[in-house]
């Protein structure tokens, strides 16, 4: 992968609080992390307090290699947490409000940032409060006419309304949903559920991203758009933890279709690293060797296929 793709996640970084550690995350963060490990130039656009929890969570993004000079500081909201609880039915997350990336400002500075984005992930979180959710969408305006938008829909507890999901996917090159928001998305929007591959084409046709991917965990993923349409099955793994694994599957599908790569080629390596991820516990573990690996086998695979 080329570090001269800039790859920036905008919206929330924060806190994962699990009831024996504590992790960094917010899911447009986790992307751009994983879009570093990919060998990207990663960066965060978001907000945190001035308090020991910033300082240390951008800290840990810097030694990471990502880009934090986009990060801003907070005088009086503090720097967001999520509180992580496990429960048989998997985790179950308690999003923390009026927390400092509630207060995202659009700035002369987030306007140069944008300027210079090839790729930007962003979602319906980090637009729950009317200010930052104004700045979010001045940032995607402010982006190259090339830039990839991926739309991550992560839709989370109370916090997301039609019309802040509808404008965000008229915004987005490529929207990323899991199968449960498939069912909250489709009876808003007036879409019927029971055909994946027609309700991606819908959203394509009413809002005009090129595809739609649709994560289903252990079985797999669904790509499709207008023209094209994948369906990738699941990979057997002894999943250590699926926090983050959904943005590790979104970064390097970002990433390789920055490359260039085909759509199914795509889709076969973003479910690999999302694999990858699950087996490993927090949203950002260093995987920089393994990812390397892993590129280098599509690589052979890809040279090896078009010899034949």
């Amino acid at each position: 992968m080329s570090a001269t793709w800039r790859v920036i996640g905008l919206g929330e970084v924060l806190w994962d609080l699990f009831p024996d550690s504590r992790q960094p995350g917010g899911a447009t963060a986790n992307v751009a992390f994983h879009a570093a490990q990919l060998g990207c130039a990663g960066a965060v656009v978001s907000r945190v307090g001035q308090d020991a929890l910033g300082e240390e969570i951008v800290r840990y993004l810097a030694d990471h290699g990502l880009d934090t000079s986009s990060i801003q500081q907070d005088a009086s909201a503090p720097t967001g947490i999520v509180t992580v609880e496990m429960t048989d039915l998997g985790h179950r997350f308690v999003i923390h409000e009026d927390v400092a990336w509630d207060q995202l400002e659009f700035t002369p500075q987030l306007q140069q940032a944008m300027a210079t984005a090839n790729a930007v992930c962003f979602g319906t979180l980090a637009q729950r409060s009317p200010k930052s959710r104004e700045a979010v969408q001045r940032c995607l305006f402010e982006t190259p006419d090339d830039c990839l938008i991926v739309f991550d829909i992560n839709i989370r507890q109370h916090f997301y309304d039609r019309a802040t999901i509808e404008r965000s996917l008229q915004s987005a090159d490529i929207v990323k949903l899991n199968g449960d928001e498939v069912e909250l998305l489709g009876p808003m929007l007036g879409l019927s559920t029971s055909d994946l591959p027609q309700f991606a084409r819908q959203i394509c046709q009413r809002f005009g991203p090129q595809f739609v991917c649709i994560t289903r965990g252990a079985d797999g993923c669904l790509v499709a758009g207008l023209d094209e349409q994948v369906d990738i099955p699941g990979l057997p793994v002894t999943v250590v933890d699926t926090v983050g694994a959904g943005d590790a599957f979104t970064a390097a599908l970002l990433v390789s279709q920055l490359e260039g790569w085909p759509l199914r080629q795509s889709a076969e390596f973003a479910n690999r690293v999302g694999a990858l991820v699950a087996s490993r516990s927090g949203a950002m573990p260093d995987l920089r060797a393994e990812y390397a690996a892993l590129r280098a086998e599509f690589r052979s695979a890809e040279s090896h296929h078009q010899q034949q």
